[in-house]
């Protein structure tokens, strides 16, 4: 009998990921995919399944109690990707991030909690830690959030682990790096320079540019769930995922220069923005012993499968890099001239 899981937003940048490569790779798992499908949720991440045998797609909101309740009904395993992600659309609408990251996960949670569900998978995010100082963090690391986005995560981050305690509803909490890779919104650092890039447009960095990520191929992200997702006795732990590849904006912004073979004029200064963290690091020495899990992809080879994507796919992002993306645009670098 097939295995059914439900993504939650699925038609985001890793959920797509994790929908295409769950289809891919298993013949006995149905995929139920529920959306709200806001301005990051496009189905066009999901038209090579759009057609699938075991693909369902719903259009409803995390939010909603009655769609949750049907949605996830006789389902073995949910995988709450759906969130607003953006840090710096949380300075300017907070709200969003707060409704959907904390109350969202409520909701999803409660169904979970009485349906029975044997699996709960909470997509959370190193950013709950803050910034990582001398050391990266450990999954005892203090949560010291920094955005609102940041810390609508953590609080979905910390209701979830305390669905565990107090209920004992099979949780598992995950806390990926910046991912990167095919079919990742414009707005983000990587595709928003290489896509700028492309067209010969600036390449907004931040403040000095040294802020350091941890940056993870979106498919090494998607192996560590799918690891987790068929792993039992996992109950109430949080595991951090990421590459150990550590790089500034202007590490990245170089490297996509070099891909692009594009002058460095293109690289401009903007104002950092506000909360800015210097760095993010996780330690993954507990999803290694675990699950003997660990990423694969260096980053110049994903940086390059990337810009081959972007390259290949300019239909997919020239539609998004339009109307209320260019309003969006001139708001978050006014001290650039969009062209």
């Amino acid at each position: 009998m097939a295995r059914k899981i439900v993504v939650t937003g699925g038609a985001g940048f890793i959920g797509s990921n994790f929908v295409r490569y769950i289809l891919e790779g298993y013949d006995d798992v149905d995929v139920t995919v529920l959306d709200k499908l806001t301005y990051a949720g496009n189905l066009d991440n999901l038209k090579e399944v759009e057609n699938h045998p075991r693909y369902t797609f719903v259009h409803g909101d995390i939010c909603d109690e009655s769609t949750v309740n049907e949605v996830l009904k006789g389902s073995d395993c949910v995988l709450n990707f759906a969130a607003e992600t953006h840090v710096d659309r949380s300075i300017g609408d907070p709200a969003s991030f707060i409704m959907t990251d904390v109350y969202g996960t409520y909701v999803l949670l409660e169904a979970t909690r009485k349906l029975g569900i044997p699996r709960f998978i909470q997509i959370s995010t190193d950013e709950v830690y803050g910034d990582a100082g001398d050391e990266p963090s450990d999954e005892e690391s203090p949560l010291m959030p920094r955005s609102p986005y940041a810390a609508s995560k953590a609080g979905g981050d910390r209701l979830a682990y305390s669905y565990f305690t107090t209920y004992g509803t099979p949780v598992v909490i995950t806390r990926c790096s910046n991912n990167y890779g095919p079919n990742q919104h414009p707005e983000k650092l990587i595709p928003l320079f290489l896509t700028n890039a492309m067209d010969d447009k600036p390449m907004p960095v931040y403040g000095s540019g040294v802020n350091t990520r941890d940056w993870i191929y979106v498919l090494d992200h998607v192996k560590a769930l799918e690891a987790i997702m068929n792993s039992g006795g996992l109950e109430g732990e949080v595991f951090n995922i990421g590459s150990g590849t550590e790089l500034s904006i202007l590490d990245v912004a170089g490297g996509i220069l070099t891909v692009l073979d594009k002058p460095e004029s293109l690289l401009k200064r903007v104002t950092d923005r506000p909360g800015h963290v210097m760095r993010h690091a996780v330690k993954t020495d507990k999803i290694r012993s675990v699950l003997g899990w660990k990423a694969e992809v260096d980053f110049e080879t994903g940086l390059r499968m990337t810009a081959e994507w972007y390259r290949k796919n300019r239909w997919w992002w020239e539609k998004i890099k339009s109307g209320q993306f260019e309003e969006y645009y001139r708001k978050m670098y006014p001290e650039l001239e969009s062209k």
